[in-house]
């Protein structure tokens, strides 16, 4: 239920830039139909902190309505109070989440005990399974090996998820945690590194874009082939690179209306917008993608296409 590739949902707006539940629903149709294990639901992709509460419970609602029972279904609740964090909490459990995660509280300079009793809060108020969200770069908190040690010894801590490039210490969260606890990889660039160090599989953005080459990662991971898993990561990581010349969040809107006809709108600001010079490109990337796409289909492996 907790393992494989995990999409960080991108929210769907109108041209107007208001929340547009009917673009979600399909866009959740659409990764469903993919084969994608689950979604997280309102986190750094998805452009929470940009929204207000009423705007977060209504794409967490569509998502819902479209996903339920048929993948596993994560909301990030994650605020920078503890009262809407904990009312996103209870939205999401009375709209059927599997699960609830957060960030800590951002901002001002939290001690560990401000944390702990901020996402015991939010524990308690829709008593889900929960996953911590550790995103130092963002919110300039760490998660410590004694805070999740003693997290863990509530009972409800799932499991968390890690944005770093330090696979170590997701392998250390994970030895903390012992038998049972999910880890979770946040950069897309890591996905095998971290399936090999013991992550429970992949929470992110890009997997929205390109669905079949993480699904062909993690493929390839349970089956043993290594280096086949190592030759679509890498594949994936180049293309990775080049939708951050272009802002990210941009780029992958993009390619997911044109792989799909999905038009999930633009970014809100104070996040760029695709530029008109490279819209071009974009539209490269996306067919380079396709083509990865048709290669998986066909289950040609790597050395078949490196000479096709």
């Amino acid at each position: 239920m907790y393992s494989g590739v995990f999409v960080a949902l991108c929210s769907c707006y109108d041209h107007n830039g208001a929340v547009n539940p009917s673009a979600v629903k399909r866009l959740v149709k659409y990764l469903i139909e993919q084969g994608v294990q689950g979604l997280y639901v309102g986190g750094s992709t998805g452009e929470g902190m940009l929204q207000t509460e009423e705007e977060r419970k209504a794409v967490f609602a569509a998502a819902a309505e479209e996903a339920r029972g048929k993948v596993t279904l994560i909301a990030h609740v994650g605020a920078i109070t503890t009262k809407e964090s904990a009312a996103l909490a209870v939205h999401a459990k009375e709209n059927g989440a599997d699960a609830i995660s957060a960030i800590p509280p951002f901002y001002f300079p939290y001690t560990e005990d401000d944390v702990k009793r901020h996402w015991q809060a939010i524990m308690e108020a829709a008593e889900l399974p929960f996953i911590i969200y550790n995103f130092p770069a963002a919110t300039g908190f760490q998660v410590s090996k004694p805070l999740l040690a003693e997290l863990c010894r509530s009972g409800q801590l799932l499991g968390i998820k890690t944005t770093s490039y330090n696979v170590y210490e997701l392998q250390q969260f994970k030895e903390t945690g012992g038998p049972g606890f999910h880890v979770f990889s946040g950069p897309d660039q890591q996905y095998l590194p971290s399936r090999v160090m013991g992550s429970s599989g992949g929470i992110g953005g890009t997997y929205a874009a390109m669905p079949e080459l993480y699904l062909r990662i993690e493929q390839s991971f349970q089956a043993g082939r290594i280096e086949e898993a190592r030759y679509w990561q890498v594949a994936a990581n180049a293309l990775s690179t080049e939708f951050h010349k272009y802002g990210s969040l941009a780029t992958i809107k993009e390619i997911i209306r044109l792989r799909s006809g999905i038009d999930c709108g633009v970014p809100r600001l104070p996040i760029r917008s695709l530029r008109q010079e490279d819209l071009g490109r974009v539209r490269e990337l996306s067919q380079i993608i396709e083509k990865h796409a048709l290669v998986r289909a066909a289950a040609i492996s790597p050395s078949e296409m490196a000479t096709s």
